[in-house]
């Protein structure tokens, strides 16, 4: 168990009304104070508390993501919602940082209270998403209108997405062979959205969106509601496809959110919330730890826990040989 943090949490409430300062003190605890038990009361209680729309971007470096941030950001803002950006960044092998801890390429105006911009390694998971991240991405659902997540598309980043994002897009670069390499990878099962960046390059990207429509027809193109995938060409940097791709993602959000189909959102939510507790026994116990920690699941049923208690209450149990 994680050492007791040194002053006490905010609340659900103050992280809400606190400003920037609160929230940055509650993503220092989800590093520092892992598995206390006024870390997990928090974690849980914000993860009922959900509100936002959480967006994740990912895709291969260079693709744009930032630039696509940036614009979602400042037209997020212009229509009176407050915004957070979690950018996921490959570790550093020797400090264990985030390698683009700076996020120089995300502008923001420091004196905007409804704009909160933070930095996270990916840890033990190359270009995924650490316990951390999704610790984090939990709070700051719970305090802000919009949630965008940024990773870089490095090996376990295209599924880990998914374990926290409402609304899943992938970038893709025209003419750089990248769509050729997600048909092969199996990722175009994942996105709900795709965009191929940098329309401005007009014919290239026509041929990529194509291929990738292709692509998305040859994987079984609808999921299990009915959401049809679109492909959307779109330039940051001129603004070409913006409308349609915020079109996009209102069509997305209305068809998994309550009254869409069957609330999909909130299913996919409580799938993730399992994989959460999964995947953080696994990390922690291995394959091995995980198996028991299923029996006693299965044995004990924890449906009143939340997430966080649910996985604190597992590790105490393997830690200590109840099993």
């Amino acid at each position: 168990m994680s050492h007791a943090f040194s002053s006490p949490l905010p609340d659900l409430e103050t992280l809400r009304t606190g400003g920037k300062r609160a929230v940055a003190r509650a993503l220092a605890a989800v590093e520092t104070a892992r598995g206390t038990c006024e870390l997990v009361a928090l974690l849980d209680a914000a993860a009922r508390a959900a509100r936002a729309h959480v967006l994740g971007l990912t895709g291969p470096p260079g693709v744009g993501k930032s630039t696509l941030t940036n614009a979602l950001v400042q037209r997020a803002r212009k229509a009176g919602q407050t915004v957070a950006v979690l950018a996921v960044d490959p570790s550093s092998r020797r400090t264990g940082g985030a390698l683009l801890g700076d996020r120089a390429r995300i502008q923001t105006d420091p004196e905007d209270r409804g704009i909160f911009v933070r930095s996270m390694a990916a840890r033990d998971r190359l270009g995924g998403l650490s316990d951390d991240a999704i610790a984090a991405v939990v709070l700051l659902r719970a305090v802000y209108d919009l949630v965008i997540v940024e990773t870089v598309g490095v090996g376990q980043s295209e599924a880990d997405i998914s374990l926290v994002a409402d609304t899943v897009v992938l970038c893709i670069q025209p003419a750089s062979g990248d769509s050729l390499q997600f048909m092969k990878a199996g990722v175009m099962e994942l996105p709900d959205i795709i965009v191929v960046t940098k329309a401005d390059m007009a014919e290239v990207a026509r041929r990529a969106a194509s291929e990738v429509a292709g692509a998305i027809s040859l994987s079984g193109g609808d999921d299990q509601s009915g959401w049809k995938v679109p492909v959307i060409r779109l330039s940051a940097t001129t603004g070409e496809g913006l409308e349609a791709f915020d079109e996009a993602v209102s069509s997305h959000l209305a068809h998994v959110a309550p009254g869409g189909a069957g609330d999909a959102r909130t299913a996919r939510r409580t799938e993730q919330e399992g994989k959460w507790v999964e995947e953080a026994i696994k990390v922690r116990f291995g394959t091995h730890g995980l198996g028991l920690a299923r029996k006693i699941a299965l044995t004990e049923g924890f449906a009143p826990y939340g997430p966080f208690a649910r996985e604190a209450e597992l590790v105490r149990r393997l830690t200590s040989g109840q099993y």
